[in-house]
């Protein structure tokens, strides 16, 4: 299984991926991870993942319970079909983009800054797949 992380533009802390890194490293031995800052003025996500499910996060998105995440994803492995994970920049999503996701995902009803998204949503990603591996990570 292919994913995919995107974040529209730089973290202000230099040191604001690492946490979300050190969970996607986890991840890889699942499946393949690439993660990366974009511009989308230069970058057209909905046009180079057409056949992936889009996930981009929003705060006016639907909450999901860790177990149908993880449900989510199985589903999308047993497809075969890549996933796509967009978090916004400070001004939130290209509007022309929103239109285009499969699902709008809301972390929380509370704000966070979008370093500490990138890091919880790779910590999600890992949680869904150490459970459905079996791993005793999620307990």
């Amino acid at each position: 299984m292919r994913l995919f992380l995107y974040f529209i533009g730089k973290p202000r802390d230099e040191h604001a991926n690492a946490l979300a890194e050190e969970f996607l490293k986890r991840t890889s031995k699942w499946a393949r991870i690439e993660m990366r800052e974009i511009d989308p003025r230069r970058f057209d996500l909905p046009r180079k993942h057409r056949a992936a499910r889009k996930v981009f996060l929003d705060p006016a998105g639907r909450a999901m319970e860790s177990a149908k995440f993880a449900a989510f994803l199985k589903e999308a492995e047993s497809e075969g079909r890549e996933v796509v994970f967009l978090i916004g920049g400070a001004d939130g999503l290209p509007p022309e983009w929103k239109a285009k996701a499969d699902v709008l995902l809301s972390l929380s009803p509370m704000t966070f800054p979008h370093e500490l998204a990138r890091a919880m949503l790779a910590e999600q990603i890992y949680r869904a797949f150490a459970g459905l591996r079996g791993h005793p990570y999620p307990r």
